[in-house]
């Protein structure tokens, strides 16, 4: 009896030390929004974030593509700390790559300029094993990681900028799975994805793609069933001839083995500047996406089924003016495995979100008119609303928006705008209101006394307010060139609920 009884609390602790070790690491890495939850045991707690990690495509590339990299982080508790780039490794490493910079202070943005990296050797510029005519898959040149710690990590923003200084992407966070949707191959016939592996080992990644032209379900091709990424390194493929003849794609990128953080570029030709275009959420039977800006034209909502259920999609406007179903956004019916694109113009000048309610699970962007040399435009993608506070790394003081959403209730929301000589931290910000089921714009400018320069934004819902969509429109010379979802940047994270015995783990 004794004996067994010394086995079962022996498996007790060995369960209770194995979830210890899995939280607290993927917790840290992967940030769980910061709300309340409760589920059967007491109430769950809170942990700092301690580690941070984000890749960009761009950093270090050549050409087009050249760019350099945006930082900055608002902490809560933590002190100390750094955020260190470090260079992906063409063809892989165990190790990670060169450190071409590290960022200790917070607070304040940081813009770091980055050398293009060495050319490829003839070997990495070749095709990998499985390459066929249709994607051919190669080393990618360039790309960053940025590892932080401390008070580094905790409210980390990093974005990439293009040659003209905007910022182009935001540098994304591993994963398992991601989704993008967004003009297909007639209107953009340079498509490029990247793939980054920020870990020691080899990552199996697959492609997955929905288009306008493919009725029937997913468009795989057999160079995307298998997609080695070695670790610390980047791979690219060029998907136009796969996706030959579309006017909409819907892409998943999902792994069998390891993480990734994939990027995806559309352009009309390989000398245009092209664009990112951003991640959208997961499939959902409900969906916000915010940032749309009072000029653009007439919008275009690019959307996709991936299931097999045929999707009943209603459309809701969150405007200045209130909520309301704008001409053509009810009685849209899509089939499953399906994706399209449908104009919707009376949305036209219209600033603030859309909400897209279904009966089936979609993914969805709205595209606007303008953006960078060689695109269709400037994308919205879907996005959560903002958690804890919201933190923008680099954006230029004149020429850029904040839309600000409730769907919900109405929302009270502290605006801190930072420059490299006025950190956040020293500073109250502007606390604007905005009604329930309506939208405002909050323009940014510098710091009082500072001439116009590049700044960093803070945006932190206060308590008691509704959800929160928050979208950053950047535009030059009177053309919107970028949207980009305010994104949740967290201290600290959810721990799961602590049960009150451990008698269900027992054997």
């Amino acid at each position: 009896m004794n004996r067994t009884r010394s086995r079962r609390l022996l498996f007790a602790l060995f369960v209770v030390l194995a979830l210890a070790g899995v939280y607290g690491v993927a917790g840290l890495r992967h940030p769980a929004p910061a709300s309340a939850t409760k589920e059967g045991g007491r109430s769950a707690g809170q942990a700092a974030v301690t580690s941070a990690l984000r890749a960009c495509a761009e950093p270090g590339s050549a050409g087009v593509t050249a760019g350099s990299l945006a930082v900055a982080s608002m902490p809560g508790s933590a002190s100390g700390g750094s955020a260190v780039a470090t260079r992906l490794v063409p063809g892989g490493s165990s190790n990670p790559g060169q450190a071409v910079a590290t960022v200790t202070q917070p607070g304040v943005p940081h813009v770091v300029t980055v050398k293009a990296a060495p050319p490829l050797t003839k070997n990495l510029a070749a095709g990998q094993p499985g390459s066929t005519p249709q994607v051919t898959t190669t080393a990618g040149r360039g790309g960053l990681v940025v590892d932080a710690t401390g008070a580094m990590a905790q409210g980390l923003e990093v974005e990439q900028t293009g040659p003209g200084g905007l910022v182009t992407a935001q540098c994304g966070t591993p994963g398992t799975s991601f989704w993008f949707v967004g003009p297909g191959q007639t209107s953009a016939a340079d498509i490029q994805l990247y793939l980054m592996n920020t870990d020691g080992e080899a990552a199996d990644a697959q492609v997955t793609l929905y288009t306008d032209v493919t009725k029937s379900g997913p468009l795989v091709g057999d160079a995307d069933n298998s997609i080695t990424v070695p670790p610390h390194s980047m791979v690219e493929q060029s998907l136009g001839r796969l996706l030959s003849s579309s006017k909409v794609v819907a892409l998943n990128v999902t792994t069998s083995v390891g993480r990734v953080v994939p990027a995806l570029r559309e352009s009309r030709t390989n000398s245009d500047d092209g664009g990112w275009l951003p991640a959208t959420l997961a499939p959902s039977t409900n969906l916000v996406i915010p940032g749309l800006p009072s000029r653009g034209g007439s919008p275009e909502l690019f959307i996709a089924v991936p299931g097999t259920a045929t999707a009943q999609v209603k459309v809701t406007a969150v405007t200045s003016r209130g909520s309301y179903q704008p001409t053509g956004g009810t009685g849209i019916d899509l089939l499953g495995g399906t994706a399209t694109e449908i104009p919707l113009p009376a949305l036209s000048g219209q600033l603030g979100a859309i909400s897209i309610s279904s009966s089936a699970p979609v993914v969805a962007s709205m595209l606007v008119s303008g953006g960078p040399a060689g695109t269709p435009g400037a994308l919205a993608a879907s996005d959560a609303p903002v958690q804890e506070q919201g933190v923008i790394a680099d954006t230029p003081a004149a020429g850029t928006d904040l839309v600000l959403s409730a769907p919900a209730t109405a929302v009270s929301v502290r605006i801190t705008v930072a420059s490299a000589t006025d950190p956040a931290t020293a500073q109250t910000g502007t606390v604007v209101q905005v009604k329930a089921r309506s939208s405002v714009v909050y323009v940014v400018k510098a710091p009082a006394g500072r001439r116009s320069q590049n700044v960093m934004v803070v945006v932190t819902p206060l308590a008691g307010s509704g959800p929160l969509y928050a979208g950053q429109v950047i535009s030059a010379h009177g053309v919107v060139q970028s949207i980009l979802p305010v994104p949740s940047s967290l201290t600290s994270v959810l721990l799961p609920p602590v049960q009150d015995s451990l008698t269900a783990v027992l054997p």
